[in-house]
């Protein structure tokens, strides 16, 4: 079996930079519908410039994904590229499900993920739509420019 990959595709972050350091403000993207590529996983890379300020709280990120079958997305999703209310995320549960966290251990550091997988947040199989939230508890807030966040699909052939 051979894996084959899409190209890279860059999210829209517009809402992404300058968000603050919050428990319950995060970022969300756009859906991306599978419906018509049908990728068995998509791989996911952020990228993000810190403000100058000290870490502090959880000093990191937590990127978490998303789902729908159609078009009711998993609470509190919207599909649409914006910013997103959570519950606590320190001490409340989630509906949506943690695929990383990225670490943010030096003061006005550019930070940059690991390589994640979507699928594996859905027991193996990547939904039809899904998008990726980012919730930021490093302490600092994310610099106004210089962020992004990447994705691209994977097939099995």
């Amino acid at each position: 079996m051979a894996l084959t990959y899409s190209s890279v595709t860059s999210m829209t972050v517009t809402n992404l930079n300058s968000l603050a350091s919050s428990t319950t403000t995060g970022w969300q993207s756009a859906a991306v519908d599978n419906t018509t590529n049908v990728y068995e996983d998509a791989h996911v890379q952020v990228i993000v410039d810190m403000a100058n300020t000290a870490p502090a709280n959880d000093k990191c990120l937590y990127v978490l994904a998303y789902s729908a079958l159609e078009t009711t997305y998993t609470s509190p999703a919207s599909g649409s590229e914006g910013t997103v209310t959570l519950t606590n995320i320190t001490n409340t549960g989630q509906n949506i499900r943690q695929i990383g966290i990225i670490p943010y251990t030096t003061q006005d550091e550019v930070i940059e993920s690991s390589v994640m997988s979507v699928a594996s947040a859905f027991g193996g199989i990547l939904p039809a739509k899904w998008g990726i939230i980012i919730a930021n508890y490093s302490g600092a807030a994310i610099a106004a420019t210089g962020n992004s966040v990447k994705w691209i699909g994977v097939k099995y052939s």
